[in-house]
């Protein structure tokens, strides 16, 4: 049995992309719209969403800031104007800067809470009402592997996503019974602007292309967690179930730190 409603015709759906300028964001964008939905892109960088629409038409742009209170709620009165009704929408946005103990700052720590996951809060206090009353739709927050456990330079990072996991979960246990949908996505190493600074190795780094395959499968699915590669977020998922003494010692041995 499907956790969800499956996702598998995506004609004339309306779809909404919040962090869509680069990145899995991006390339989910493209790939809906490929398969026939009415795609509506969003985030700070409008050239790059103004350029999206000129690659994918019938698509629209529609650029914000999600730290600003009153873009989201403008933005889906935008959408419902001008299709009357949303079918799914993705939250994408997300700043990454890695932080430990050492050079600990409120100012990043503020920044990640705002946008990773405030900024979906704000997306969530005026879409839920509207799917609610529709009585259909799906929202997909982009969480990380990153928040499954505290790992070293994700001081800021990996709170904000393991808040975004705890989120998604309780969404879908209140919106399940309303036959609307919820899922987190959970990225490991994907190519995209937020992981380029990184100083280490990244292993099994997907490009974006292929995550948003994993993306539209898991909507496909119907699947509430969807997780990839496998072959390292299985591992990672593993990870969570050891005790406090041995998973620092299998982080240090894995990463040195």
């Amino acid at each position: 049995m499907s956790a969800n409603p499956p996702i598998t015709d995506w004609t004339g759906k309306v779809v909404w992309i919040v962090g869509a300028s680069s990145g899995i964001g991006r390339a989910t964008a493209a790939q809906l719209h490929a398969r026939g939905a009415q795609v509506v892109v969003s985030a700070r960088q409008a050239a790059a969403l103004h350029q999206f629409v000129r690659e994918h038409p019938g698509s629209m742009a529609l650029p914000l800031d999600v730290s600003d209170p009153e873009a989201l709620p403008q933005g889906l009165r935008q959408i419902l104007a001008q299709y009357g009704g949303i079918d799914l929408a993705m939250y994408c946005a997300g700043v990454y800067q890695p932080m430990r103990a050492t050079h600990f700052s409120t100012a990043v720590m503020r920044q990640h809470i705002e946008v990773n996951l405030m900024g979906a809060v704000s997306l969530l206090e005026v879409l839920l009402p509207v799917l609610l009353s529709q009585g259909r739709g799906h929202v997909s927050l982009v969480a990380s592997v990153a928040g499954y456990r505290g790992l070293p330079q994700a001081l800021a990072y990996g709170p904000s996503k393991a808040a975004m996991q705890y989120l998604a979960e309780t969404l879908f246990l209140d919106l399940r019974p309303a036959g609307i949908g919820v899922s987190v996505v959970n990225p490991g190493f994907v190519d995209t602007p937020l992981t380029a600074g990184n100083p280490f190795p990244m292993p099994a780094l997907l490009t974006p292309d292929k995550a948003a395959d994993h993306i539209l499968t898991g909507w496909a699915k119907g699947r509430y967690d969807i997780h990839f590669p496998w072959r390292f977020s299985l591992w990672l998922k593993l990870l969570r179930l050891l005790p406090h003494g041995l998973y620092v010692r299998a982080v240090h041995r894995a990463t040195g730190l």
